[in-house]
């Protein structure tokens, strides 16, 4: 037998001190609902005893308070956070987060298998349980152009790395239903193992078809009604709660002791400014009970029901032998954590400085060409010209069709009815792509905002008033190697350098945080009206979300899967 065994037999049994003991508090029971009043015992990583009384070489006295099992972020992208793994692990594990199932699609789209090689090489040294899903769309679509290509044959080498769990979202579902045989093969190659899904909308006998293939979760749920469909199906509903994707509140019918077990929480995409001013999966996990949902619902959906839906079988219980990430908060309701056990590690200053560091990548990956303002000239029409309706809150957009003014021979923006102009421009040095269009609903009077963060392919994506503003905005992510920028009246008002992949900062997330502040005072101030115009604008040139968007190769209406002509 080995000496680990024995261990942990003799400390669960109580024959020797368990290495640490947490004492006075009470445990949640997310298997019976109740509150246990017990020791905590844990020997290394792994929980050995409750239902007890225990001695441990350490003990810390938790009288008055609740320990719970770590959250589970079962969909996010890190990138979107726009920090580096590692300063995600440091931003977001103090709030009980222990357990992140990542996807790189972001810095994949970008860098190809150098960026999943960096987030692998990251997860090995956060202390946070960081696992990555393989990008399944890399590019997602053929109606942008992304800065790499990953067909099955460069997933399958990752396929066995020890924080790989399996396919990530896959994306393209009309791809799938339509038999694809580039999706196709990646589902094949994966068949057995998990498989994420996306499938906003997507309902009926084309709903059927794409289950068919394995896919199991979905977090693109907007309506109880899709997603109860989608769980009687046999899919794990994630709940999404991000920055821009608001599913919360709309999701609160299934978030039920019975549904429970089929519902999961995730956030997706959120920044470090809203995680300071609200939290993470603490945040849902206080919204959804403040709304009247039962705690062993929601406590379950963040823990032993995502475990369970991604195949981690040793966490989402506070148990004897199962993983020691514990969370201990002063009460269900609030879920403020006090302290974080990570893998039975005390989540400190020092337990951070203790991490190797991993070198970044993509350091020059911006190759646009400088543009002028007469790029962004669009002709007059005498037709409707297709806008792209923004939903404050929603990744979704709506088809708009409009007769806009006009000036000489150039369609102009319509302040009064909130739409102005949009662009999306190739960043990768590839074909030098500009493609211009409407939007209506970003609430700006004047100026420009424009950011290198652009789902799914990353490219420039610009809103604007002025032409000479957005020009001058564009331009400016090419001098900082990507991020976001503001630009009233040619001044640069407003900036942050993203230049890992154009995706992520190398400072401090505190640092972050702060810039993005100023950042997006400097949006309001151009009149700006969305909580969040930044990540929204992120999302407007993504073409597998319905119904209109807008890539570098022109406006595209989704429902179709075609470009607008």
């Amino acid at each position: 037998m080995s000496r680990r065994l024995e261990n942990l037999i003799d400390q669960g049994t109580g024959r020797e001190p368990a290495d640490l003991v947490l004492k006075g508090g009470q445990f949640f029971d997310l298997v019976t609902g109740e509150l246990v009043s017990s020791d905590i015992a844990v020997c290394g990583d792994r929980i050995v005893g409750t239902c007890g009384e225990y001695r441990g070489v350490e003990e810390i006295d938790i009288s008055g308070r609740i320990v719970v099992p770590g959250f589970i972020d079962t969909h996010l992208h890190i990138e979107s956070s726009l920090v580096t793994p590692h300063e995600f692990d440091r931003c977001v594990l103090p709030y009980g987060v222990t357990t992140a199932i990542c996807d790189p699609h972001e810095i994949a789209n970008v860098l190809g298998t150098e960026g999943i090689q960096f987030f692998l090489d990251s997860a090995l040294e956060t202390i946070m349980d960081i696992r990555v899903q393989l990008s399944s769309c890399v590019p997602a679509t053929h109606l942008e152009t992304a800065g790499a290509d990953l067909p099955v044959e460069r997933l399958l080498p990752f396929r066995s790395h020890s924080k790989v769990i399996g396919l990530a979202e896959f994306m393209n579902f009309p791809g799938v239903v339509h038999k694809d045989p580039i999706c196709l093969a990646k589902l094949e190659a994966f068949q057995g193992g998990h498989i994420d899904g996306h499938a906003p909308l997507l309902s009926g006998y084309d709903l059927n078809g794409y289950l068919s293939t394995g896919i199991r979760t979905d977090h693109e749920c907007t309506t109880a009604e899709e997603a109860l469909e989608k769980i009687r199906k046999g899919m794990h509903i994630l709940v999404r709660e991000g920055s821009v994707s608001k599913d919360l509140l709309a999701l609160m019918p299934v978030i039920t002791e019975r549904l429970s077990p089929f519902i999961a929480l995730c956030t997706d995409d959120r920044n470090p400014l809203d995680i300071a001013e609200q939290g993470h999966l603490d945040f849902m996990i206080r919204t959804a009970i403040n709304h009247g949902r039962a705690p062993l619902a929601v406590y379950r959906a963040a823990s032993i029901s995502a475990a369970k839906a991604f195949g981690l079988r040793d966490r989402g219980l506070v148990a004897p032998g199962w993983r020691a990430d514990l969370v201990v908060i002063d009460t269900l309701e609030d879920c403020r954590a006090e302290i974080v056990f990570s893998a039975g590690r005390r989540v400190t200053d020092a337990l951070f400085a203790s991490r190797n560091t991993v070198a970044p990548v993509g350091l020059d990956s911006v190759k646009a060409r400088p543009v002028s303002a007469a790029q962004f000239a669009v002709p007059v029409s005498d037709r409707e010209t297709p806008v792209i309706g923004v939903i404050p809150g929603k990744i979704i957009t709506e088809h708009r069709r409009y007769r806009l003014p006009g000036r000489g021979n150039q369609t102009t923006v319509d302040l009064d009815r909130d739409i102005i102009k949009v662009a999306v421009i190739e960043r990768h040095g590839k074909n030098g792509n500009h493609a211009n269009g409407f939007v209506q609903g970003f609430g700006l009077k004047k100026g420009a905002i424009a950011s290198t963060v652009g789902h799914d392919s990353h490219n420039i994506c610009v809103v604007g008033v002025d032409e000479d503003d957005m020009a001058a905005a564009a331009n400016r992510l090419r001098e900082i190697k990507g991020g976001f920028v503001v630009v009233e009246d040619g001044k640069v008002t407003g900036e942050i350098a993203l230049p890992v992949a154009g995706l992520m900062s190398l400072e401090p997330y505190e640092q972050v945080r702060d810039t993005l502040h100023h950042l997006r005072q400097a949006a309001y101030r151009l009149g700006a009206t969305l909580e969040e115009p930044f990540l929204q604008l992120a999302f407007l040139p993504l073409p597998v979300i319905p119904h209109l968007k807008i890539s570098d190769k022109g406006m595209v209406d989704v429902d179709r899967f075609e470009l607008i002509v």
